[in-house]
């Protein structure tokens, strides 16, 4: 398999869809949002990205998985995803397809690589019930000191950026540490893995960009229809950053000008984490090479087929 990650805004889903198509590729997402239906401006699916233009001048569609394949107001897990994936990688390679794994969502995608053992989890309403009121503060501490009890790298601050799914992390360490039960056996998988590398001031100026660009485009609108429809306000917080800020701006917590400020910290903050991540994976033992974001396309696929052969 070939492994495209990066950081929000580097890149990664036009060069991953350039490849397939020299390749024979299809593309499994590994981003943890992008699996819920009608969340689309907000996660960034841009799903034209997949669309390539041959040399005859026609398009190509490259296909996907694992986009728009749950509900808003579920909370799609690291289990699920890691059973997703794989019904995924194995349908593209028993057709004979290159399967290329794409994404910035560093936990699903060292999950799979690994092939970490996973149990489900069920909710702790008791547990649940003592944490409600606490601060992101005290929470972060609680799943620290949980995760050093239990030797875990299974959440970092990428995964915990509102409450809810902070507490959603304790529940499942305080679980993992009164049931050592045993868990699923998956197998790693080999990859090649290639890191977009974008320069910080570059990144910074994509993202305020496309931020200004979604906001100009309806994701305002794309968050009210969700709340419309239904879906509660704290579980579209939930799924932070984007859904987090507009949601709170939407229900009167925050003006406008507060929204777009504080959403463009925390985007900025969430890409410093995610290279914090891949920084890490390099440590935990895994090679990525890393090839310029700003190269031409064309350069940037030459590079990955000449590191991959």
């Amino acid at each position: 398999m070939i492994t495209i990650l990066g950081p929000t805004a580097s890149g990664k889903t036009p060069l991953a869809a350039a490849l397939a198509k020299e390749i024979g590729g299809e593309i499994i997402s590994a981003d943890s949002r992008q699996v819920y239906r009608r969340m689309d401006i907000g996660t960034g699916k841009d799903l034209e990205d997949y669309q390539v233009h041959s040399s005859e001048l026609k398009v190509q569609t490259i296909p996907y998985h694992l986009i728009d394949i749950a509900e808003p107001g579920t909370k799609y897990n690291l289990f699920q995803y890691q059973q997703d994936f794989f019904d995924a990688y194995n349908n593209i390679i028993g057709r004979g397809a290159q399967p290329i794994l794409c994404g910035g969502t560093g936990l699903y995608i060292e999950a799979v690589l690994k092939g970490y053992q996973l149990s489900p989890v069920p909710q702790n309403p008791e547990l649940r019930q003592q944490l409600e009121g606490k601060p992101l503060e005290e929470l972060t501490q609680m799943l620290l000191e949980l995760k050093a009890k239990n030797g875990s790298n299974m959440h970092n601050t990428t995964d915990v950026d509102s409450c809810q799914r902070a507490i959603r992390a304790i529940e499942i360490e305080t679980y993992n540490l009164q049931h050592p039960v045993p868990r699923r056996e998956l197998p790693p998988v080999d990859s090649l893995i290639i890191g977009v590398d974008i320069d910080r001031e570059e990144r910074r100026r994509k993202i305020t960009r496309r931020l200004k660009a979604r906001l100009e485009g309806g994701m305002v609108e794309e968050v009210k229809a969700l709340l419309d429809e239904g879906i509660p306000a704290d579980d579209l917080i939930y799924y932070g950053l984007e859904y987090k800020f507009v949601t709170e701006y939407l229900i009167g917590k925050t003006t406008y000008d507060e929204m777009f400020s504080r959403l463009e910290i925390a985007i900025h903050q969430f890409a410093k984490r995610q290279m914090t991540w891949f920084r890490g994976m390099e440590r935990r033992g895994f090679t990525i090479h890393w090839i310029d974001a700003m190269r031409p396309m064309e350069e940037k696929v030459k590079e990955i087929l000449e590191i991959w052969q």
